[in-house]
C-alpha cells in the first residue's frame, strides 16, 4: 500500500484539526483511499505551544523551505492565510512539483489566476474546498455535480461570525456591539473582526464561487461590499414585522451578458430555508437551468469541519495520482476562463427597506414620499412609531416596490438633506 507524505505549513486551529483527523481517522482514510497518509513535516513560527495533538519528534520546524524542498513530500497544505508569504509558498510548492491544498480564500480571490495557471502548467492538482463554506462541499458540487448546468444565481450566508451576530440580535433583541462581544468571548469572532463584519471575507468567497460558476475571473475591487455594523435592533424588529429576517448575503447573478456580484445585508422572507440558518452555520443557494434550486447548509468554520474539507481534497489528489492523473477536473471548473463584465450597482433593481429618523412634526411623510415619487419610487408599506420624547427624532420605516438602485440612492441623498431628517438614512435590500 502506497504511503503518501504530506507537508503542512501553518499549525493553527485548522492545522491541528487536520493532524487530528489524519491520526484518529487513519483507518477509514486508508480503507477508502487504498493508501496511507503521513504528515512528513509541519512548519510554523510557533512550534512550542501545545495544540492538543501528538506530533512525532522531528516533524515540527520553523523553516517553511524545509517542507517545500523535501523531496519525499508530495502534497503541501497551506493554512497560514493572507496574501504573503502564502502566495510565495504556494507558487514554490507548485514549482517544486508538489500538489497543493489550501483553505486560503483571500489568496485565491486575489491571486487565483496566477496560482491556477501555475498548477495547470505543471499538471498538478490544487484543492481548495475549505476556502468557501468550510465543511459544505460547494466547490466540489459546482465543479462536478453541477458541471452540466448553466448556473444563474449563487446566494450565500458564508461568514459564520456575521451570521452569529445577526442571529443573536434577532433572537435576543440585543444591539450589534453586545452580540459582537459575545461572539468574541465564545471564539466565533477574531479580536479584530473587520474582515468578517465588513463583508470582506464574504467578498473573497463569492469571488471564488463566481469564477467556478461562470468561468469568469472576478476583480475583488469591483465587488460592492457592505458590512453589518449599521444594522440596529430597530431594523431587526421592523424586518420581523414585515415578515423578513436580515442576513449578510454574498450574491452572484449571471444574466448571460454581465455578472452582478455584491455583498451586503439583505432581508429574506422568514419562510425561506436560509432565513432559519442561524448561529455560525453557513448556507449556499445555487440556481440553474436544470434543477432550479439547491441549498447546501453546514458548518462553515471550525477545526474539524474545515479540517475534514482539507483532508477530503488531499484524498482526491491522491486518488488522481494513483491512477496516473495529476488532475482529473479543471481547478477552475472550466477548461478556460473568460472575462465577463461586472454589472454596476446603479444597474441593479430590487425591493428595498428604508429607515429614517425624522423630527416629530407635520408634513414629514409628505416631503419624503414626494422625493421618492419624483425618483419613480413607490411605497409598498410603512411603519411609524412613538413620539419624540428625547429630541432625537422618531423612526420611520418603509418597504418600497422594485426600483432601480440609482434612483433609490439619488433619492436618499436628497432626503438626507431635509431639515426634518435627524440622521443618515439606512437602506437594506430585499432578496426574494
Amino acid at each position: 500500500m502506497k504511503n503518501v507524505k504530506i507537508g503542512l505549513i501553518g499549525f493553527g486551529t485548522i492545522g491541528a484539526g487536520v493532524v487530528k483527523i489524519l491520526a484518529e481517522n487513519a483507518d477509514v482514510i486508508r480503507q477508502r483511499l487504498g493508501a496511507t497518509l503521513e504528515v512528513g513535516k509541519i512548519a510554523d513560527l510557533d512550534i512550542t505551544t501545545d495544540r492538543g495533538v501528538q506530533v512525532p519528534k522531528g516533524v515540527l520546524t520553523t523553516d517553511a523551505d524545509a517542507v517545500l524542498d523535501d523531496p519525499e513530500i508530495e502534497i503541501i497544505i497551506e493554512l497560514i492565510g493572507g496574501y504573503e508569504p502564502a502566495r510565495s509558498f504556494v507558487l514554490k510548492a507548485l514549482q517544486n512539483g508538489k500538489h497543493v491544498v489550501t483553505a486560503n480564500k483571500a489568496l485565491l480571490a486575489k491571486h487565483g489566476e496566477e496560482i491556477f495557471s501555475a498548477a495547470d502548467e505543471k499538471g498538478l492538482g490544487i484543492g481548495f474546498e475549505a476556502a468557501v463554506g468550510g465543511a459544505i462541499p460547494i466547490i466540489r458540487s459546482i465543479r462536478e455535480a453541477f458541471s452540466a448546468n448553466r448556473i444563474c444565481t449563487i446566494e450565500g450566508i458564508v461568514n459564520g461570525t456575521a451570521n452569529y451576530i445577526l442571529s443573536k440580535m434577532s433572537d435576543e433583541n440585543c444591539d450589534f456591539q453586545t452580540a459582537l462581544q459575545e461572539a468574541q468571548e465564545k471564539g466565533f469572532a477574531e479580536a479584530d473582526p473587520t474582515f468578517d463584519i465588513e463583508g470582506i471575507d464574504s467578498a473573497h468567497k463569492i469571488a471564488i464561487l463566481t469564477r467556478l460558476a461562470y468561468g469568469a475571473p472576478t476583480n475583488l475591487d469591483e465587488i460592492t461590499v457592505q458590512g453589518i455594523t449599521n444594522i440596529t435592533p430597530e431594523d431587526i424588529e421592523c424586518a420581523r414585522e414585515f415578515g423578513y429576517r436580515i442576513k449578510l448575503l454574498a450574491i452572484s447573478k449571471f444574466d448571460g451578458n454581465s455578472i452582478d456580484v455584491r455583498v451586503h445585508p439583505a432581508m429574506i422572507r422568514m419562510d425561506h430555508p436560509m432565513a432559519n440558518v442561524n448561529g455560525v452555520l453557513n448556507a449556499i443557494r445555487v440556481c440553474d437551468d436544470l434543477m432550479e434550486e439547491n441549498i447546501l447548509i453546514g458548518h462553515g468554520a471550525g477545526a474539524l469541519p474545515t479540517g475534514a474539507a482539507v483532508v477530503g481534497d488531499v484524498m482526491e489528489i491522491v486518488r488522481n495520482s494513483l491512477i496516473g492523473k495529476g488532475t482529473r477536473v479543471p481547478a477552475q471548473s472550466f477548461q478556460k476562463t473568460t472575462p465577463i463584465s461586472l454589472k454596476s450597482m446603479d444597474e441593479i433593481e430590487a425591493e428595498y427597506f428604508l429607515r429614517f429618523r425624522v423630527k416629530d412634526v407635520p408634513g414629514v411623510l409628505a416631503k419624503i414620499s414626494g422625493i421618492l415619487g419624483n425618483h419613480s419610487i413607490s411605497i409598498e408599506s410603512m411603519i411609524q412609531r412613538g413620539r419624540d420624547d428625547n429630541g432625537k427624532g422618531v423612526p420611520l420605516v418603509m418597504m418600497i416596490h422594485r426600483s432601480a438602485e440609482k434612483n433609490v440612492q439619488d433619492a436618499l441623498i436628497e432626503i438626507d438633506r431635509l431639515d426634518v431628517v435627524c440622521e443618515k438614512s439606512n437602506l437594506i435590500r430585499v432578496e426574494n
